[in-house]
């Protein structure tokens, strides 16, 4: 046979049911503005910074060609026999590319750290969210049934007040009880004490 439920104070469930949606109203939004960090963070890895510097991987490389075009150029004319700014100009051009093929490349170590590891955080706050938008809301409404059960079977399980007729009924005589008999109509008395055995007077 399950345990009975021994609910002592409909008070604390009371109070327990406050609490309950206090903290779901404290924790969803907390909850809300985790997630939209971890998407916003997604986002700015996956398009944003991607975009970035492709973009940057992109340009610098024409730069580079622009750069090494000039040096040939200069190497061929007859014109001029030094070309030092041409070098200086390609060889800035080699390491803004290699600098930008090296954070494209690290960015794209950061996408796959953040699915590997922020993911399957990510999913068990989609569950707790589930949780808070739609379980714990259930919850409330259910202790406030119980809560208004309990009160109306309090209600009706109270011992009802004493009227005025019980009370004089509780402190007089009852129906059942024998009444004292008037002065002088006492029969067939029984003797007193010292009256036992007294002969009648014609008694010989």
């Amino acid at each position: 046979m399950p345990d009975k439920a021994q609910v002592t104070s409909i008070d604390a469930l009371e109070s327990f049911r406050a609490s309950l949606i206090t903290y779901v109203s404290k924790a969803r939004p907390t909850l809300e503005e985790i997630s939209s960090d971890v998407l916003r963070t997604r986002l700015w890895l996956e398009n944003e910074q991607r975009l970035r510097w492709e973009n940057q991987v992109r340009r610098r490389t024409k730069d580079l060609e622009q750069a090494q075009q000039a040096l040939s150029s200069a190497r061929l004319s007859s014109l001029r026999e030094e070309n030092a700014a041409e070098q200086n100009a390609v060889r800035r051009a080699k390491g803004a590319l290699e600098e930008a093929g090296t954070k494209l490349k690290l960015l794209k170590q950061w996408h796959r750290d953040f699915e590997n590891r922020v993911e399957p955080l990510a999913k068990q706050l989609d569950k707790l969210h589930t949780v808070l938008a739609n379980d714990m809301p259930q919850a409330a409404a259910y202790l406030a049934k119980i809560i208004q059960t309990l009160s109306a079977y309090a209600q009706d399980a109270a011992p009802a007040p004493l009227t005025s007729t019980t009370s004089a009924t509780a402190d007089g005589p009852t129906g059942t009880e024998p009444s004292a008999a008037p002065a002088g109509q006492a029969g067939h008395a029984s003797p007193g004490v010292g009256q036992e055995n007294i002969p009648d007077g014609d008694s010989s």
